[in-house]
């Protein structure tokens, strides 16, 4: 078991490198806007129609504040259009099994779930949207939400590259850019590629089979796979299926499965390259993915030890194996469950190969933590850079502290009104998490959705809470979400998690632009090498630690230590 860990573990990361470098070098491209010439010209007179050139043919760049409003506006109408299809639908084309409106909290809570990158979804997908409601509604929004993302970490990075000025891009270009130039293009290649191994992808009505034991089964059908490769490679989650990329026809092979995995990190760690192109220090980007490797490798590592270990009473009672299969495919087995467990919460991505209600309580445990940090290694397509550089700045201050020098990052003073801010972006998530899982605790309406009793129960709240503060979207079984009370507590913590941090992170991108950089001296603190990863890597540990120990020692350590106590 040992060593086939560690074959999937570097085969993986080999292959996700050697990819992502070359997709680094192409986002930097769009990040520079260093297009070829035929581009500028095809979309000159777009821009010039939708008053995004200056009357001498520039583009028109947006501060901090212009740049959070077009977002804020572009996805709340995106939003509010969803909304509003979803409450329709069954008046709607591409409709064949008729199925009904969505009830309006469960709409509202599905419309902010993917406007938000989340794909939270409280219900059964083909048992509730139609074909038009999946293309239509939710692949577009899998779309723009991922390019929302990509957007504000084209800006921070360019508020580390530039100096001097106010300008951070436009928001408006950037997210037509991804959207046509990056994402479009990966998706087509990925779907094209999941339809070669068996993903459906029709518009054929469900058929109805006969079984061998004489009794008529359901088989739904529809456009999967165009859906299948935008929630992965956006780092969106949700599935075409309500058992998601567990099902055969979401996930039907071993390769699929692993080019899913790799789909889902791509764009992530692509981004890192990115980053230290463009800030003129490639060791930067470097540094970065060295920091996610390793809390992720540990993070793997602790997921397969505590699958394999099983549950202990199975091994106190004399059963020939004690490993834990419940709740996985037994085509994916335990490390390709555990691989892909650890990646979909590593990210905000959400989708699952297994139930992760059904790992043990440290095999569970590990997810939920990876989320509660913020979603930082590797992260969702943007979110998890700019999310690991407010961590970056937080370690520089910290070190700054300790020798007694002005902190910098890139040349760049981080001074106090960072500082605040960096502190609140860092705090949005811990806060919703927590008092949102109290309030749920705390209220009837919270507390009678719980369906399993004791710390098991608490573990179901407080993952429910950290996947739609995060904007993950994967959630243990065992909570009934799709009620009143959760589908508008939980759309209330998905957006404020989303747009919250993107303010706080898009106010320090544009205090960060107009700084000038400071040359390199004797005494800078440098941010790259073994010092510096381990600096940010406990920094990552200690916040995470500090902010969400107490909870789960009420949930999954209770549990645990409930477990080997009762085999005893």
């Amino acid at each position: 078991m040992v060593s086939s860990t560690l074959l999937l573990i570097t085969s993986f990361l080999i292959l996700l490198l050697v990819i992502a470098k070359f997709v680094g070098n192409y986002i930097a491209l769009l990040i520079e806007s260093d297009l070829p010439i035929w581009v500028f010209k095809m979309e000159s007179g777009l821009w010039s129609c939708c008053r995004l050139r200056k009357p001498g043919g520039e583009i028109h760049e947006m501060n901090w504040r212009q740049y959070v409003i077009a977002l804020l506006l572009f996805n709340i109408i995106g939003g509010i259009f969803l909304f509003l299809l979803l409450i329709n639908q069954q008046n709607l084309p591409l409709n064949p099994q008729k199925f009904a409106n969505l009830d309006w909290d469960l709409a509202l809570n599905t419309a902010i779930s993917f406007i938000t990158n989340t794909n939270w979804q409280a219900y059964s997908s083909e048992n509730t949207l139609s074909y038009f409601s999946q293309m239509t509604g939710l692949t577009v929004q899998n779309f723009l939400s991922a390019a929302t993302g990509i957007a504000v970490a084209f800006a921070l990075i360019r508020a580390f590259a530039r100096q001097g000025v106010k300008t951070l891009g436009n928001a408006w270009i950037d997210i037509a850019r991804i959207t046509l130039y990056l994402l479009l293009p990966l998706a087509f290649i990925f779907a094209l590629f999941f339809v070669s191994q068996g993903v459906l992808q029709n518009f054929s009505p469900y058929l109805v089979v006969e079984t061998l034991q004489n009794q008529n089964q359901i088989i739904p059908m529809g456009p999967v796979a165009s859906q299948e490769a935008i929630k992965l490679l956006g780092t969106n989650g949700g599935g075409f299926f309500a058992t998601n990329s567990a099902h055969p026809f979401e996930n039907p092979t071993a390769l699929t499965n692993f080019s899913q995995m790799i789909a889902i990190l791509l764009i992530p760690t692509a981004l890192c390259f990115a980053f230290g192109r463009v800030v003129g220090d490639s060791r930067q980007g470097i540094t970065l993915i060295w920091a996610m490797a390793i809390i992720f490798i540990i993070a793997i590592t602790i997921v397969v030890y505590a699958e394999t270990q099983g549950n202990p009473q199975l091994m106190f009672s004399g059963a020939n194996s004690n490993i834990n299969m419940e709740g996985k495919e037994s085509r994916f087995g335990i490390l390709n469950s555990a691989l892909y467990a650890v990646i979909t919460t590593a990210t905000s991505c959400g989708a699952v190969n297994a139930m992760h209600d059904s790992f043990t309580a440290l095999g569970g445990m590990i997810p939920m933590w990876l989320m509660q940090l913020g979603e930082v290694v590797f992260g969702g397509v943007g979110s998890g850079l700019y999310g690991m550089l407010l961590f970056v700045m937080l370690a520089v201050f910290l070190a700054g502290l300790m020798i007694g020098r002005a902190p910098e990052y890139l040349g760049k003073k981080i001074e106090i009104q960072e500082m605040k801010l960096t502190a609140i972006a860092i705090l949005i998530t811990p806060a919703l998490t927590l008092l949102g899982t109290a309030l749920a605790l705390f209220t009837e309406a919270g507390r009678s959705a719980i369906l399993n009793p004791g710390a098991h129960g608490f573990s179901q709240v407080l993952y429910a809470f950290s996947s739609a503060a995060n904007n993950n979207g994967s959630a243990f079984a065992g909570l009934n979400s799709n009620n009143l009370f959760y589908n508008i507590t939980l759309s209330i913590v998905m957006f404020i998690g989303r747009f919250g941090l993107i303010t706080a992170v898009m106010a320090i991108a544009g205090i960060m632009v107009g700084k000038k950089r400071q040359p390199e001296s004797f005494a800078t603190l440098p941010t790259h090498g073994p010092l510096f990863i381990g600096l940010l890597i406990l920094t990552v540990f200690v916040i995470g630690a500090l902010t969400f120990v107490p909870a789960l020692a009420l949930g999954p350590i209770a549990e645990h230590l409930q477990l080997w106590h009762s085999a005893q």
